[in-house]
């Protein structure tokens, strides 16, 4: 009976042991949440410029990813095109030159200070001789319109086009008209337009310029402004 008893003691105690304690889920999340929330836990985590970066970082890799994987060859697919793409911008920039702002008086005629209509001829001259021809015809064309300038045939206008001169000219001296814009056209080819002058077109602007020496102004609008 003692026996019995022990045993049955003994089962007792030993299933008591086994059975384990069941906590309920949510108190225990709870508890584990209240736990990992205090700052001991938290001291090297990164800040939010870091985990930004982080973030940045993974969308180019996975960019990168992307790209490669619809690449023939892969990743060394694609460093190959971004190598021949760069290639290829190196020569245009090599070809057409370093971009530049153009001045708002850049369609200026006169780029310097004043001078007189010999002295650029002077200056024509002097680059014609060289084969400047791009620069010969330039200062004869400033030839041409500060000579009209001085003999009264147009006003002295800074920052005046050789456009506007040739159209403002054209109208006192009509028998040159064809000419002086054609010569204004050569002067914005060479200068803006990235042509090349030749001895042809630069001895053209001289001839103008000889001739518009020897032609009178035709006031053909001096009568209109009279009173009747």
């Amino acid at each position: 009976m003692t026996a019995t008893g022990g045993t049955f003691a003994a089962r007792v105690m030993i299933r008591a042991d086994d059975i384990p304690l069941d906590t309920p889920r949510v108190p225990a999340r709870e508890a584990a949440e209240r736990e990992l929330s205090k700052p001991m836990y938290h001291e090297n985590d990164p800040n939010l410029l870091e985990r930004a970066l982080d973030r940045f970082w993974e969308w180019v890799g996975e960019l990168f990813d992307a790209a490669s994987g619809a690449t023939p060859g892969g990743l060394l697919g694609l460093l190959a095109i971004v190598l021949v793409a760069l290639a290829l911008i190196a020569a245009l920039w090599w070809r057409l030159g370093t971009p530049h702002r153009v001045p708002a008086t850049a369609d200026s005629l006169f780029e310097d200070g004043p001078r007189t209509a010999d002295q650029h001829r002077t200056a024509a001259a002097r680059h014609a001789a060289a084969g400047r021809w791009n620069q010969a015809l330039q200062e004869r064309m400033r030839a041409v319109v500060r000579s009209l300038e001085e003999r009264a045939l147009l006003d002295p206008r800074p920052g005046r086009t050789a456009d506007e001169a040739a159209a403002e000219a054209g109208r006192s001296l009509p028998s040159h008209a064809d000419e002086l814009r054609a010569a204004a056209r050569s002067f914005d080819d060479v200068t803006y337009g990235g042509r090349t002058a030749d001895a042809p077109a630069y001895r053209r602007i001289e001839e103008l310029d000889v001739s518009l020496e020897r032609t009178r102004p035709t006031l053909d609008t001096a009568s209109a402004g009279a009173p009747e």
